[in-house]
């Protein structure tokens, strides 16, 4: 597949996200923020050195990522959810975690690149406002932590 091509694809205002969480789908977002990686760095002011300050590699940060849709009839967010956290905050447990992949989507449907997320766990549900008022679309948004991702294109 040539960049050009690529680039026109994901260019389409249609594209969306489709999220699966141990190789089950859970839905089709819109929006997705946070996918990035970011390496942490020490300094170190070395003695009789005024020229630079040593900057060394410490560690990688994975931030949370926020997945936006608008609310459908389907709660497998909300399952995922529970499913991973529900009982599990009396702390006889442990915390279910899973492998999340967050493939983007074409226009026409066609997988373009995923994201395996390892370790992948649901920290936050938030549904939409709600009010008669209201004039923008009903969203959910469900924020998720893991311990990094792997890129893989079609």
């Amino acid at each position: 597949m040539s960049f050009d091509h690529l680039f026109q694809t994901v260019g389409s205002t249609s594209a969306s996200f489709l999220v699966e969480v141990d190789g089950q789908p859970v839905g089709r977002f819109t929006e997705v923020d946070g996918l990035q990686i970011e390496l942490e760095v020490e300094s170190y002011t070395e003695g009789g050195n005024n020229e630079f300050v040593h900057q060394f590699a410490s560690r990688l940060n994975w931030p949370n990522l926020t997945f936006k849709r608008g609310v459908t009839n389907d709660d497998a967010l909300l399952a995922w959810f529970d499913a991973s956290v529900g009982t599990h905050t009396l702390r006889d447990e442990a915390v279910e975690r899973g492998t999340a992949a967050v493939t983007l989507l074409g226009s026409n449907g066609q997988r373009l690149r995923t994201w395996n997320l390892y370790d992948a766990m649901p920290v936050r549900w938030s549904g939409p406002s709600l009010a008669n008022s209201a004039t923008e679309i009903p969203t959910e948004e469900l924020e998720v932590t893991h311990h990094g991702f792997r890129s893989l294109s079609y």
